[in-house]
């Protein structure tokens, strides 16, 4: 006899039992019906599916709402601890008008590490004059930066010529003269 069939006993009879084999067949049977049709429903297997934070939408904007670019890129700063770095390259930026437009003239900052700021001047005069200037541009820095920014200025000369040229180089000191 195959499952589809409904084996119903014959009205009078004593040989059906409520509790055997066809009360089984017919709570399978609908158990598949209500599985089937219950597939797409939130309510499966007697669960039901909630609703995580990251799904869930409110009236008051949130990090996942379109943000202003000034403080999506503020929030990256702050996060990455970079306030420091970029008030300094701000300074480099306008160094003119912080130590003067006849310093600014021969003297550029080339970099700044924990407190130092690295000045390359363009002749030795110019070297030993912002060595003597030193304390003021500090102070001025800080002014600018905040208290404490700026340690030390550390003043380098001129860059020498280079006598490489082409491919190939000879080892040694290379010629004996000083400029600047």
């Amino acid at each position: 006899m195959p499952d589809d069939e409904v084996v119903t006993p014959a009205a009078g009879s004593d040989d059906h039992d409520d509790s055997g084999l066809e009360l089984a067949r017919l709570i399978a049977r609908s158990l598949k019906g209500a599985r089937a049709a219950g597939r797409n429903s939130p309510a499966r297997r007697g669960q039901r599916r909630r609703r995580t934070d990251a799904q869930v939408s409110g009236a008051h904007p949130d990090d996942r709402d379109p943000q202003l670019l000034d403080l999506t890129v503020g929030r990256l700063v702050a996060d990455h601890g970079w306030e420091t770095d970029l008030a300094v390259h701000g300074v480099f930026g306008r160094w003119a008008e912080i130590v003067g437009d006849e310093v600014a003239a021969h003297c550029l900052p080339e970099s700044f590490t924990e407190g130092k700021l690295v000045v390359r001047t363009d002749s030795t005069a110019w070297a030993t004059q912002l060595t003597l200037l030193a304390g003021t541009v500090v102070r001025r820095l800080n002014e600018e930066l905040g208290d404490g920014t700026v340690r030390v200025i550390d003043v380098m000369g001129p860059h020498g010529p280079s006598w490489t040229k082409g491919k190939f180089t000879v080892k040694g000191r290379g010629p004996r003269d000083t400029y600047g």
